[in-house]
């Protein structure tokens, strides 16, 4: 399984940034796949979940509203619009896959493999 992560960049708040994350073929068909973000000085924590066997969407309620995760199958890609971008978005960001049950899709821990990092930085 391999995942590329781009699409990171310097915004000013209030503006928008689409993060892509490309798999190998029959990634994102066999495993749900995440977002997460580290800020500075913190930990990784959730930003967004698709499960592979449906559109279902999840996200932390500090991005609920403002970002949206999507799945285009032929490019075998998921990509994740940030709109009304913050300065609280600043961080690194990641995709990831794993065989994640309902319960762990926000745990990192339930993830197989990562995407390399892309930074977001939204200036104020």
């Amino acid at each position: 399984v391999q995942l590329q992560a781009s699409g990171g960049g310097v915004v000013q708040a209030g503006g928008s940034l689409r993060l892509s994350c490309a798999g190998s073929e029959g990634t994102f068909s066999t495993y749900n796949m995440a977002w997460f973000r580290q800020p500075p000085g913190t930990e990784r924590e959730f930003v967004a979940a698709m499960r592979r066997t449906s559109s279902n969407e999840y996200y932390a309620d500090s991005v609920k509203g403002r970002f949206t995760v999507s799945r285009d199958k032929p490019k075998r890609t998921v990509y994740l619009q940030m709109n009304n971008l913050k300065p609280e978005d600043t961080a690194v960001y990641y995709c990831a896959v794993g065989n994640t049950i309902l319960s762990s899709l926000r745990d990192a821990g339930q993830y197989y493999y990562w995407g390399q990092e892309t930074q977001v930085t939204v200036s104020s």
